[in-house]
């Protein structure tokens, strides 16, 4: 059960992310709105995380959290901000998913 909730952790960092790329691209009253779902989405993931570790040794479950954050917000980038997808950031991201589910495999 902790593994989900260090997936769903890490989904809420993706959250996190991209509601400041989103508040970024925006003004006055959307601002607000946008900076109140990356507050919420950052209490959640935070949150989860700390209930993760609760039984999840903290030298696995962090650079997961992190590794889903990073995965998540770079396709993110990609598929929603039309970020470039070069070959070396989809060879460096296929090495992150790799280590991740090493850490997994090995915990």
């Amino acid at each position: 059960m902790n593994w989900i909730i260090l997936i769903v952790a890490g989904l809420c960092e993706v959250g996190f992310t991209f509601c400041l790329g989103r508040a970024k691209a925006t003004e006055g009253i959307q601002w607000w709105c946008w900076m109140g779902g990356f507050i919420v989405f950052t209490v959640l993931s935070m949150g989860l995380l700390a209930k993760a570790t609760q039984t999840l040794p903290l030298g696995t479950a962090y650079p997961v959290w992190t590794g889903i954050g990073a995965v998540g917000t770079v396709l993110m980038g990609i598929l929603v901000f039309h970020e470039p997808a070069t070959l070396w950031r989809l060879f460096f991201i296929t090495t992150l998913i790799a280590s991740i589910v090493g850490l997994k495999t090995v915990s």
